[in-house]
């Protein structure tokens, strides 16, 4: 069984800048997985906003976070972040760390993003 569980999120003001962290545990957990950021906003579908691959080096964005935020991940710790700068009120939402392909059991509870407008 795997879990996963978000950390860091929070209230920041627009242009403010937060950390996500997602710990995953379990003995079938493996850090060769790609994993990937995924947010969901009242009345928007879930989307996924970032992704990486086990060994850091191919990595994607959403075009509405490009340039704002980061992914990246320290396998020994079976920890992946996303670094979120520039944050804008359209970034509010629950985020959530899944593998890519999501698999539907490994949802956590999410961290809530609140930017207000």
């Amino acid at each position: 069984q795997v879990q996963l569980e978000e950390f860091g999120g929070g209230l920041v003001q627009a242009g403010g800048s937060l950390r996500l962290s997602c710990a995953g545990s379990g003995r079938t957990f493996r850090s060769f997985w790609t994993m990937g950021w995924f947010r969901h906003a009242p009345k928007k579908e879930r989307e996924l906003v970032a992704s990486i691959n086990y060994n850091g080096e191919d990595t994607y964005y959403s075009v509405s976070v490009k340039g704002r935020f980061t992914i990246f991940r320290e396998n020994a710790e079976n920890a992946v972040y996303l670094q979120m700068n520039s944050l804008r009120s359209e970034d509010a939402a629950v985020y959530y760390c899944n593998t890519k392909p999501q698999r539907s059991d490994y949802w956590g509870r999410g961290t809530q993003v609140t930017v207000p407008s």
